[in-house]
């Protein structure tokens, strides 16, 4: 019989989120980026007893961060204008959704 592995997974929200060294793992960085991100209000840490914890949200956001950091070989503080010009556009766009403009 051959070895068959099994994965499991875990919503991450709320109530299931990662902790600082597992989120930076998952990140594919270390502690200090992540302290990095959330020192520029780039992440914001769900805190829980005492502890930063991040959701599944922040970890998209940070490997976007990565990914934006790597292609335009760009340091934090550009990124984090770039970022932030993709929020706005996303909020736009909900706005025109809901306002039924086409």
């Amino acid at each position: 019989m051959t070895g068959h592995s099994v994965l499991v997974g875990v919503c991450l929200n709320d109530q299931h989120a990662l902790e600082l060294e597992s989120f930076a793992l998952a990140c594919g960085a270390d502690v200090e980026f992540v302290r990095a991100l959330v020192d520029i209000d780039l992440l914001q840490p769900l805190i829980i007893e005492g502890h930063w914890h991040f959701s599944g949200e922040a970890l998209t956001r940070a490997r976007r961060i990565r990914r934006l950091q790597r292609d335009f070989e760009a340091n934090l503080e550009t990124v984090a204008v770039i970022i932030d010009l993709m929020d706005e556009i996303e909020r736009m766009r909900t706005h025109i959704q809901r306002s039924g403009i086409r």
